[in-house]
């Protein structure tokens, strides 16, 4: 079976990176079974993991004047994909993604996948018209998810001004700093919240370190959890494979 070398773009922050890494192996085992084909070692796409200490992206967008620019780190880590061979590459960040463009226009022989793009797709597909989304006050404040999820006719309910407060502190001091059960704790607060008031429509986790703490928290329970990583997983899986 013929494959494409593809790139993943971590660092943000590593834990996530690495999750990415193991979502992409799963997402490529999937694609061999729906292929008919053997699910062996030999069979997985050559894939490479820049895994490089790039600076807080939320830092950057709130307060550019004080935070240091994270974009020349990610070139350095785009530079290192391409020498690889890479035709394709993934951001395992969904704050990273407003640097999406200006990455696509330096890089222009890559295709830079775009997680909120393979979301919203995904949720047309599956016929949702509303969706709640727990990410980074940098992905609020660019609004990553809104434009695109508009354009495939999906209502998107937000948090709270205090209660996005308490998602950054699951991300920065619970996941971040190695405390699952503060994290857990923040997170299925404010999806508890959102889902009073919004109903069981499906809830993105627009974070990559939400993702490794909220699910199988009670207040979840029977909701639908989106996983934009996943989601971006299974779509450099098939670019993998030329599908």
């Amino acid at each position: 079976m013929s494959t494409k070398t593809v790139g993943i773009l971590g660092g943000m922050g590593p834990a996530a990176g690495a999750d990415f890494a193991r979502l992409f192996v799963q997402a490529c085992a999937e694609q061999l079974k729906a292929g008919g084909a053997a699910v062996a070692d030999q069979a997985y796409p050559e894939h490479w993991l820049a895994q490089l200490p790039i600076p807080d992206r939320s830092a950057a967008l709130l307060a550019p004047e004080a935070a240091e620019d994270p974009f020349p780190m990610m070139c350095t880590a785009m530079d290192k994909l391409q020498a690889v061979g890479s035709t394709a590459v993934a951001m395992a960040c969904n704050t990273a993604h407003a640097w999406h463009e200006r990455l696509q226009q330096a890089y222009p022989r890559l295709q830079l996948l775009h997680i909120a793009r393979v979301v919203a797709e995904s949720l047309q597909q599956q016929g949702h018209r509303a969706c709640v989304l727990l990410a980074t006050q940098g992905t609020y404040r660019i609004g990553l998810y809104d434009e695109a999820l508009a354009a495939c006719g999906i209502t998107v309910h937000l948090p709270q001004d205090a209660e996005r407060e308490l998602l950054m502190q699951g991300i920065y001091q619970g996941v971040k700093a190695d405390r699952l059960d503060l994290a857990r704790a923040c997170f299925s607060q404010v999806a508890r919240a959102m889902r009073l008031r919004h109903g069981d429509v499906p809830l993105i986790m627009g974070c990559t370190e939400i993702p490794l703490a909220l699910p199988g928290a009670p207040e979840v329970e029977g909701l639908p959890l989106v996983d934009p990583a996943w989601e971006l997983a299974q779509a450099l899986a098939r670019v993998a494979y030329g599908r």
